[in-house]
């Protein structure tokens, strides 16, 4: 886009994002998000913020992030069946990385996989903006159902025994400890070893990471994820499971818990509401931006009333 006067303003950049968001997608996809990476003026490239640079022209590479439309909408009914409104659709990996990553980890480069129930969802970000966006769609309801299936347990009671019982690592749990297993149909409950369980459980959070790191890889930024990953969600709670990942990716590892947060933080503070959270400092920063560039043209009308009024008198 031109920059007008000279000197880049925010209307220039939101300009310059809204010709990014006329790139053409397929009929059946809804774009969600075009989120800056570099700004360039004229011949000067990797400018992150280009406000009061001068220039004739501003370029923007920018990472576009689409959904199906009909999920969307979908989910959109869904909110309003609740009696409320859907303000903005949200990539969940982009809200979990507003609640759980540092400044630092951003810059410095790094993975974020929010592990679910339906889906792995990864974002990796590498000097302070975001480079790749995926979703995986296998995650902790396998595990499930493989406990489930092979344990010949109702679901309900496959998802106690993963929460309350599992282990990601066999290595890690004694061969004495058992754990009581119902039975369906009105069967007698039954008692097996917690490290059976943990057999069962290893191969799947193997198969589980491995495609993460297999996305990593075709990523092509395997290199630049410098401060390493940062796994989330309620299925990164299992013991062994940061411990199995490091064996795996060969990198530091974490669990991201939500940070920045006041208040009721010791329900919070736990994976599983990473998204949530996220949710919530996503729209606060987006309310203060909206705040700040609805303030912008009120200031410079009243400057150039002052100067009418001292022209004036």
């Amino acid at each position: 886009v031109p920059i007008n006067n000279q000197e880049v303003t925010q209307e220039d950049v939101d300009n310059v994002i809204h010709a990014a968001r006329s790139v053409p997608i397929a009929a059946e996809r809804r774009l969600l998000h075009v989120l800056p990476q570099e700004f360039t003026i004229d011949v000067q490239e990797g400018i992150k913020n280009p406000i009061g640079m001068s220039g004739v022209r501003m370029e923007a590479d920018a990472h576009i992030i689409t959904c199906a439309d009909d999920m969307a909408k979908n989910m959109v009914k869904c909110v309003e069946r609740c009696e409320l409104n859907a303000d903005q659709l949200i990539f969940s990996a982009l809200a979990s990385s507003y609640a759980v990553l540092t400044d630092d980890e951003r810059e410095l480069g790094v993975c974020v996989v929010d592990i679910g129930g339906g889906t792995m969802d990864m974002v990796i970000y590498t000097d302070g903006a975001i480079r790749h966006t995926a979703v995986i769609p296998v995650a902790g309801n396998q595990i499930t159902s493989d406990i489930a299936k092979i344990f010949r347990t109702p679901v309900n009671n496959a998802e106690a025994l993963k929460v309350r019982h599992a282990c990601a690592l066999k290595d890690m749990v004694s061969m004495e400890d058992t754990i009581n297993v119902p039975s369906v149909g009105g069967r007698p409950a039954r008692t097996m070893s917690r490290h059976t369980l943990a057999e069962v459980i290893e191969p799947r959070y193997q198969e589980l990471f491995e495609l993460i790191h297999e996305e990593i890889k075709s990523s092509g930024l395997e290199e630049q994820i410098a401060a390493g990953i940062v796994l989330t969600g309620g299925t990164v709670k299992m013991e062994g499971a940061v411990e199995f990942a490091e064996e795996i990716f060969q990198m530091p590892v974490r669990v991201g818990t939500p940070n920045k947060i006041k208040g009721l933080s010791d329900y919070v503070n736990d994976p599983s509401f990473a998204v949530a959270v996220g949710l919530l400092q996503y729209g606060r920063q987006s309310m203060e931006e909206q705040q700040i560039s609805q303030k912008i043209p009120t200031e410079s009308v009243l400057s150039r009333i002052k100067a009418w009024f001292k022209g004036e008198f």
